[in-house]
């Protein structure tokens, strides 16, 4: 069972520490609502999940994410990524999270990301999987860190291999937020312990 803090404990989060020179993990700002809302309509990015999401319901989620990062330091940080020579781009969220669904193996903390099609191919998802990791485990001090998807999202898949996550074939489970009977209801669960990735396993 990972150590959780308490919900109301603030934790500030070092910028330096979710950065790397080919992106940056940060707080949302206003600009982000409507290239995240154009990702979020994006019926190949929104393949594994129930359906893609109108205009308000992607703004209501960027709100949600963004109050849980002001009331802990930490969450889905809206993610910047540098690809050419344009300079930094909203690419989506990479981070931390505390799911609110009643999941099997509650209470946990999982990672989690969701990028743009222009920023698939390029590693940008395990590089900042691997900040937030670092966050999770050095700042936070969590004991295990989760991550879980459709079992048909071999993308994400592959990441969390990257990232030294074992998956936990025993512990697949039926998200209880998808409807009943939707293909994509099905998920995997892959865990990562401390002492994994203490010794290394992160690093891929």
């Amino acid at each position: 069972m990972p150590t959780l803090l308490p919900p109301d404990t603030f934790v500030p989060i070092a910028p330096e520490s979710l950065t790397t020179p080919r992106l940056r993990l940060r707080p949302w700002t206003a600009a982000d609502r409507a290239p995240f809302a154009a990702m979020n309509a994006d019926p190949a990015v929104m393949e594994h999940f129930p359906a893609p999401l109108a205009r308000d319901a992607s703004d209501a989620m960027a709100d949600r994410i963004q109050a849980l990062i002001a009331q802990r330091g930490w969450g889905f940080w809206a993610a910047d990524g540098l690809l050419g020579d344009g300079g930094p781009r909203f690419m989506g969220f990479v981070g931390l999270h505390r799911p609110s669904a009643e999941l099997p193996f509650a209470p946990c903390v999982e990672i989690g990301w969701r990028l743009a099609r222009p920023f698939w191919g390029h590693g940008l998802a395990s590089e900042a999987a691997r900040l937030a990791l670092r966050v999770g485990f050095e700042t936070l001090g969590l004991q295990e860190i989760v991550s879980f998807t459709t079992l048909g999202n071999q993308r994400s898949r592959a990441v969390m291999e990257r990232l030294g996550m074992r998956e936990s074939p025993a512990e697949a489970f039926d998200h209880p937020a998808v409807p009943m009977g939707h293909p994509v209801r099905p998920h995997c669960l892959y865990r990562l312990a401390r002492t994994d990735w203490q010794a290394g396993a992160h690093r891929g």
